[in-house]
Formats: C-alpha cells, structure tokens, sequence
C-alpha cells in the first residue's frame, strides 16, 4: 500500500513511518502542504494521513481542496485537536477518519486498513482469477490451493494490475506505485518485476503492450 504521510514532527512521522514500512507499506513523508499538494498531483495513493496545524497552512484547507478536486483516495486525519467542533469539521469536509494525538501507532495502522476497505467496496476483497484466489485485506495469493508468496513490490505492481482491470497501466504508473520519491530506479526494474510474476503467477497472466504498458488476462 502507497501511503501519503503529511507531518511535520519529525518525532512523530519518523517512528509511524518506520511502524508503517515493516508491515511493508511504501509511506512517502512531506512536512509541508506545498509538498505534499505537489505529490499528490503526480502520485497515486491508497492513503493520506494528514496532520492539520502544518508550518504553510491548515490541512482542514488541503482536505476540502483535494476533496473539490474529486479526489477519492482515503484521508485520516492525525491532531492534537480534540474538540468535536473539529472532529465533525474534519469529517465534513470529507476525511474518512479522525486520529486524535497522542496515538498508539498499531491504532494508526488498524484505521488504514478499515478506511482502505471501506474505499474498496466497488471491488471484492477475495478475488477468483483463473486458477488464483487473491485475498486484498492480507496481501496473500494461492494458486491451486498453494501460497504463493510475493514481495512487497511484486505485491504491488500485481495490486496495481488487479485494480485497474482490463485497462492498460504505463510501466511509469507502476514505478510510481511501488518506489518513493528520490528512489533511483533500474531501467528494467518493472520488467523484472514482471518476469517473477509471471513464473510464480502464470506466464501468460500478464500482457506486455509495446509502449504503452500492461494489463492482467482475464
């Protein structure tokens, strides 16, 4: 899961941020509103995690941009402020949760998992593809009755292929998807990526469209 974390504690997102990864999460840390604006007009995110009282602005502001926008992806909300006036704020103006600080970091990682599925109720959970059961909520894929197991990249680049559906994914969304700004990236990174897939998976799961990207065979 590709997680936005919009903090400027440093004490505060850097043990969350550690917290997130070893549940393998690629979590991408900005302290500002400018930043964080700027990475989310690029990037796609399965969450945002969203402080309010930020060095440039107020993320109640950000929230209800972003939401004007049209933008979907799952946003909680992390304060100090623990009045209800804030609370019923923050959700109308369309946070998916509020987080009051101080907070125990499983506590965080349990409501991104809730609003996570909450937002994927358009699609099922455990999905049947050919001769695969994949299982969203828990990241874990059996072929024939057998675990197979992916890494946390592989596991994204396949999610990535799986919510998309039959729409063709550009090999840049996908180095999007899985590797964090300032990551250098291997130009045929995503190719191997896909290679392993294809042995663990089927090796005609994946469709290769020359110049354009990918897409899973139905």
């Amino acid at each position: 899961m590709r997680i936005l974390l919009i903090e400027d504690e440093a004490a505060l997102a850097r043990p969350l941020t550690e917290h997130l990864e070893a549940d393998h999460h690629l979590v991408e840390w900005f302290g500002t509103l400018d930043e964080a604006e700027s990475a989310i007009q690029t990037s796609e995110y399965d969450v945002v995690l969203l402080d309010l009282q930020l060095p440039d602005g107020d993320g109640l502001s950000f929230l209800s941009r972003v939401r004007a926008a049209h933008l979907r992806t799952p946003i909680i909300i992390l304060t100090a402020r623990d009045k209800v006036s804030d609370r019923i704020d923050g959700l109308n103006r369309g946070a998916d949760d509020y987080v009051i600080k101080p907070f125990d970091l499983d506590e965080v990682k349990a409501r991104i998992h809730t609003v996570c599925r909450r937002s994927a109720d358009q699609i099922a959970q455990t999905i049947m593809l050919r001769d695969l059961s994949i299982c969203l909520s828990d990241r874990s894929v059996f072929r024939a009755g057998t675990d197979i197991h992916l890494t946390a990249k592989e596991w994204g680049v396949f999610e990535v292929l799986l919510r998309r559906k039959s729409k063709i994914v550009p090999k840049e969304s996908l180095e999007t998807a899985i590797y964090a700004f300032g990551d250098e990236v291997e130009s045929n990174a995503i190719e191997a990526h896909i290679s392993r897939l294809r042995a663990k998976l089927g090796k005609d799961l994946i469709v290769t469209h020359r110049g354009l990207g990918y897409t899973l065979h139905p």
